[in-house]
């Protein structure tokens, strides 16, 4: 009876270790698009709204959803905060601290840091550009982490079976 309760364990803690792999392959895919929309929306709010950037930080974090929100409201509150650090830094400092909660991969996050060293910079077209250029950038990674997701999703969940199925073998 123990050997059994060890082994139903056993399979049970590595079908749940496949299965998490798995959502980290549906997740980034997801987050990729919610931080497209979030750039999309702040050339909306640079654009039409004539925003600063905190407050269109702020503004943008209440519109997207976890952990992209807390990038922009972490940053909003530096910005707000700030002791003549620059916007390049604060960006910094929040995508960093930001970043290992997210499930996206740092061409991600080169991108995202890139457009950062042009935040508050430049004028109003240079800086539209350069959103523009990272919602291409984005969407391209985007479209690989889909093929990412088709490919590597079911072999991780039926992965985790299996090796928790190996292990018992193994075992006995």
């Amino acid at each position: 009876m123990l050997k059994f309760v060890g082994g139903v364990l056993i399979i049970s803690a590595a079908t749940l270790f496949g299965f998490l792999k798995a959502a980290h392959y549906v997740r980034r895919p997801k987050q990729i698009r919610a931080m497209i929309s979030a750039l999309g929306r702040m050339e909306t709010e640079i654009t039409y709204a004539l925003t600063p950037l905190p407050e269109a930080f702020l503004s943008l974090s209440k519109q997207v959803a976890d952990p992209v929100s807390s990038l922009f409201r972490i940053t909003a509150e530096r910005l707000a905060a700030s002791d003549g650090i620059s916007t390049r830094e604060i960006w910094q400092m929040s995508v960093k601290d930001v970043w290992t909660r997210t499930s996206m991969k740092q061409a991600e996050q080169e991108v995202v840091l890139q457009l950062g060293g042009v935040l508050g910079l430049s004028d109003r077209s240079d800086q539209i550009k350069h959103l523009r250029l990272a919602m291409s950038q984005l969407q391209t990674e985007e479209s690989e982490s889909r093929e990412e997701q088709r490919r590597y999703e079911k072999m991780w969940k039926s992965l985790g079976v299996l090796i928790g199925a190996l292990i018992v073998i193994l075992m006995y």
